[in-house]
């Protein structure tokens, strides 16, 4: 039975996303080598847990049930992607930079109005969206006020100097 007048409160957020991976070493070298998040605990070759900022874990990687194992599936239900929340357009800048710098291919980019976003796969398959969000006072508005977000081609040249620019 649900309670169809409950909505979530405000502040609820998505606080972490745990993967399982094949090999932790080069899930390591992804999400902390490339995509820069500090690596607070490792349980030697079967987990590790990174984050940003201070926060104890952003991301858990493990190998419980994966070790050596296949890449994660394109084809029916699982996890699509995982989206990393970036502060600034800088930021997002910066990392997009490191990515193209190290040759790692990424596998699409947009515009949705509210936020810019890049797409790619981390080592074992999985998805992953790097983004900003906008201001919400800059959100596009349909005549009613609610959000329209869109997906249109992202300004990547853009997205780089701004990164490059905040140094």
């Amino acid at each position: 039975m649900t309670d169809s007048d409950y909505t979530a409160p405000a502040g609820a957020r998505v606080g972490h996303v745990h993967l399982q991976v094949s090999d932790l070493d080069r899930a390591l070298v992804f999400y902390q080598g490339l995509l820069g998040f500090e690596l607070n605990q490792r349980f030697g070759e079967q987990a590790a847990f990174l984050g940003a900022g201070g926060y104890h874990h952003h991301i858990g990687l493990n190998t419980w049930n994966s070790l050596g194992g296949p890449p994660a599936r394109t084809h029916g239900a699982g996890l699509f992607h995982a989206a990393f929340l970036y502060p600034t357009r800088a930021d997002l800048g910066r990392v997009v930079a490191r990515l193209a710098d190290a040759g790692y291919p990424l596998s699409g980019s947009a515009d949705h109005g509210v936020s810019e976003a890049v797409y790619l796969s981390d080592p074992d398959g999985n998805g992953v969206e790097l983004y900003w969000d906008r201001p919400r006072a800059e959100w596009p508005r349909d005549a009613q006020g609610g959000i329209a977000m869109h997906t249109r081609a992202l300004d990547m040249r853009g997205l780089l100097a701004a990164g490059q620019a905040a140094g």
